[in-house]
């Protein structure tokens, strides 16, 4: 059975790619950055797949189903 994909705060991601938190919003309003999803009214995590897949290639980064020619 694979491990379902788990969500992570933004204490988390800050200490895993380095970058500030303004920089991680802006670069999300850019699209060059895994954009948040909504859990509840007032909190908002991170798929941790999207940032690992980040993590891994931040230059290459797409949202998922999004090809080089979109852009």
């Amino acid at each position: 059975m694979p491990n379902p994909d788990r969500i992570v705060r933004l204490k988390t991601v800050l200490a895993r790619t380095g970058l500030s938190r303004s920089t991680i919003y802006r670069k999300i309003a850019e699209g060059t950055f895994p954009a948040q999803i909504k859990i509840s009214t007032s909190g908002a995590w991170w798929r941790e797949s999207d940032i690992d897949r980040w993590v891994a290639n931040p230059a290459k980064w797409r949202p998922e189903g999004e090809s080089d020619e979109a852009r």
